[in-house]
């Protein structure tokens, strides 16, 4: 908890990170038995370094790396890419086992962590039933899902009552990246080196294009119209979308079923978050174009781990207390519908 000053009054502020990631061993090993031309490459970057024992570790050692970088609340959220990669049976199963394993740790340490509930997309209807169990019974905040289940995006409307239940509930739904589909890649992100050939269909450019262009079909879709209390989350500060929201905006001459604009849905129903990605400049560009009450912090654990320092700074370049407060916490008290222990304390 740090303290934001703006002339002579002091402000307690919590800060949440909202993107905290982990990995169930069970995960872990299905993804590592799957055929090659059914597995996600991107696992690779959770065994680099120590980012494997890291992402394993939802008890002590989590809460000490926490500390070291001034954070109050991690809300945890299995890594790329969860159970979408799996075959219908198997997901629901190692899904169901990893939001338990996922909720034991917050019942363990209430004050420090929350929990996004993982989904098995490959049935939509196992995946809504699944979300319905994590909010009424486990007490998760959201979910974080990723943008395609094998060639089936998630504007299908077979995931129809999946959104429904999401915004029954008041359950947001963070998109999260994902690597292009091996067709794609073929076309578009093959060609270099292997390794060069990774990095541009992830972090360096797929990633982020496939994220928010699944956000952009869920608007295009109509789901905001059907589901107007939908709120959804897009890491990297918004995934490419919130920068060509202009461009985007164009879209909406076209598509004259939309009960509003293309950036209407991008200022009400998206929130953005900054995804370890602590820049000054990323910052202001999107407070340009969203106001700040739509503004969350994180950090992308393990992948990124800014200091305290960093993080420190990050916030002292946000105007004024009350933004400050916003971003570092009351943004995600307000949007998960956080409540804390009676002694909130470390």
């Amino acid at each position: 908890m740090r303290s934001a000053t703006d002339g002579p009054e002091d402000i307690n502020v919590k800060i949440i990170a909202i993107e905290e990631h982990w990995n169930s061993v069970d995960i872990r090993d299905a993804l590592e038995r799957l055929q090659h031309d059914a597995r996600d490459e991107s696992i690779a970057f959770n065994t680099t370094g120590d980012n494997q024992a890291r992402l394993e570790d939802i008890g002590q050692g989590r809460i000490e790396a926490m500390d070291a970088a001034g954070i109050d609340v991690s809300i945890l959220s299995v890594v790329t890419p969860a159970t979408q990669a799996l075959p219908a049976r198997e997901a629901i199963a190692l899904a169901r086992e990893a939001n338990d394993e996922a909720a034991e740790a917050v019942g363990a340490h209430p004050a420090r962590f929350r929990a996004f509930a993982t989904l098995p997309t490959s049935d939509p209807q196992a995946a809504a039933a699944e979300l319905e169990r994590c909010a009424t019974r486990l007490g998760h905040v959201g979910a974080m899902i990723h943008g395609r289940t094998g060639t089936r995006t998630l504007d299908d409307p077979a995931y129809d009552d999946l959104f429904a239940t999401a915004a029954r509930l008041h359950q947001p739904i963070f998109i999260h990246p994902q690597i292009p589909s091996n067709e794609l890649r073929d076309v578009a992100y093959r060609g270099l080196d292997p390794l060069t050939d990774l990095g541009l269909a992830t972090f360096g450019w797929g990633w982020h294009v496939e994220a928010g262009l699944s956000a952009l079909r869920l608007i295009l879709r109509g789901t905001f119209d059907r589901h107007p209390d939908l709120q959804l989350v897009l890491g990297h500060w918004g995934e490419m979308l919130l920068f060509w929201m202009d461009r985007a905006d164009g879209l909406s001459a076209m598509a004259k079923h939309l009960e509003r604009r293309v950036s209407d849905y991008i200022t009400t129903n998206i929130h953005i978050t900054s995804s370890g990605m602590l820049q000054e400049r990323l910052l202001r560009h999107a407070l340009d174009f969203t106001g700040a009450d739509r503004v969350l912090f994180s950090t992308d654990y393990p992948f990124h781990r800014p200091g305290a320092a960093a993080v420190e700074r990050f916030f002292d370049a946000i105007p004024g207390p009350s933004d400050r407060s916003k971003i570092a916490s009351g943004n995600a008290e307000a949007l998960f519908r956080l409540d804390w222990p009676d002694a909130p304390g470390r």
